[in-house]
């Protein structure tokens, strides 16, 4: 009999063709996935082409150019030039062009590319988003993406797990983001360096999907290896209706062996600001209400998704953006853009003077689509807010929900959606 393991444990040791795994262990395992987008694949695509075999399956590599998408500058035209010549010339089915693609952890999940019990590597490090549906996938390297390209393998040290259990119901006004940022907060950033962050509970169990994929999504924040969810029904409903190939579930077992299980009672999870300059720097929404702002940014791979565009519009609609600041809305891909058009959001978004874009990380990597000039404060749903991330070295990002986001954009101040008048 193997013994008892986490989640994981099992994935990995699954992919590895052994009967069990324990952490620190060095193995190597299949993989059901590859990821790069325009600002790491080519450098992944030139590891490739030096190891000289071709890609080893043209199904299982997803290429997203979405970082600089549509091209804000020549040089970012190069890469993306780049990606697209390599995907037509190995006839990679899985690249997605400008009009077609959207955020890449918001992507794949809902175009049913990644499903419960893959193994999935991507170089960019919020590849741990996949998570959120009961995958393992996590960031790596380009050059590491590109040996996974060639060969469909990859090394791994098993991680240490720790479990999080998160029971009640939250309270008014808290979200899906406010629990990462609160685990963010009591951990820190360095608080699960190279574990697997495990999410049980009850008030995990009434999340939804989209909910998840946001916690897992900055498993990396707190220095996660991977954070991960089991499957049940409300998974299950998720993605068999997308879903390219079957999922396989993976539950961790009762008596598995965690580094620390971390209990949490979700009345004590209430709307968070991460202040600069650290996803860990955390406060009460109600403490940050003398912070005024410049700008709001609405997206992401963190909170792109229909939900977060519904809950920004429940906040705008009827309400104008506060005419000293700039209020920026991205919807994750393409079907969350129409989605929005076809629930009349983007009328809501219109109206109240927002700026809408086309799916793109921009501004979140300080890329484009709302950079910030010297000493100018942003509230954002996005994922980090380091020094210099949005802009000038000067600039502050203050980390947030949607709704929050939204609210602070409204009043001009960070603010809850309940402050409005």
């Amino acid at each position: 009999m193997p013994r008892p393991m986490t989640m994981a444990e099992k994935i990995l040791a699954d992919h590895a063709g052994l009967e069990e795994v324990v952490p620190g262990q060095l193995i190597e395992c299949d993989l059901d996935g590859v990821l790069a987008n325009d600002i790491t694949a080519p450098i992944a695509i030139k590891t490739v082409r030096e190891i000289g075999a071709g890609i080893w399956d043209r199904d299982k590599i997803f290429l997203v150019p979405d970082h600089y998408s549509p091209n804000k500058d020549i040089k970012s035209a190069e890469q993306t030039k780049v990606t697209r010549d390599f995907a037509h010339e190995m006839g990679i089915t899985h690249y997605f062009e400008q009009g077609c693609m959207g955020i890449e952890h918001a992507l794949l999940p809902e175009q049913g590319i990644v499903v419960p019990g893959d193994l999935v590597i991507g170089a960019d490090s919020h590849t741990c988003t996949y998570g959120g549906i009961g995958a393992f996938s996590t960031g790596v390297g380009s050059t590491d993406a590109g040996v996974g390209m060639a060969t469909g393998r990859a090394w791994f040290k098993v991680p240490e797990t720790i479990r999080f259990e998160i029971e009640g119901e939250l309270p008014e006004g808290a979200s899906a983001k406010d629990i990462i940022l609160h685990v963010i907060g009591r951990i820190g950033v360095d608080g699960a360096l190279y574990c697997a962050m495990e999410f049980a509970g009850s008030t995990i169990e009434h999340l939804s999907i989209e909910g998840r994929l946001t916690i897992a999504n900055m498993a990396i924040e707190a220095g996660g290896k991977a954070g991960l969810f089991e499957v049940d029904d409300r998974c299950r409903a998720y993605v068999e209706r997308r879903a390219e190939h079957a999922l396989r579930a993976y539950h961790p077992d009762e008596d598995a062996s965690y580094r620390q299980v971390i209990h949490i009672d979700a009345a004590d999870v209430i709307p968070t600001v991460s202040w600069p300059h650290l996803p860990s720097n955390t406060h009460p929404v109600f403490e940050s209400r003398h912070i005024a702002i410049d700008q709001a940014v609405i997206g992401s791979c963190t909170n792109g998704r229909i939900e977060d565009m519904r809950a920004a519009a429940d906040v705008l609609r009827g309400r104008t953006v506060d005419p000293s600041v700039r209020c920026i809305v991205i919807p994750a891909t393409q079907g969350v853009w129409l989605q929005c058009v076809h629930e009349g959001l983007m009328d809501v978004f219109i109206d109240a003077h927002c700026v809408v874009s086309t799916p793109t990380c921009g501004p979140c990597l300080g890329g484009y689509m709302g950079i910030l000039a010297a000493g100018e404060r942003c509230v954002s749903s996005t994922n980090r807010n380091f020094v210099g991330r949005m802009g000038d070295p000067t600039s502050e990002v203050y980390l947030a929900s949607p709704a929050v986001a939204a609210a602070s954009a409204v009043a001009g101040h960070i603010a809850l959606p309940q402050d409005l008048s």
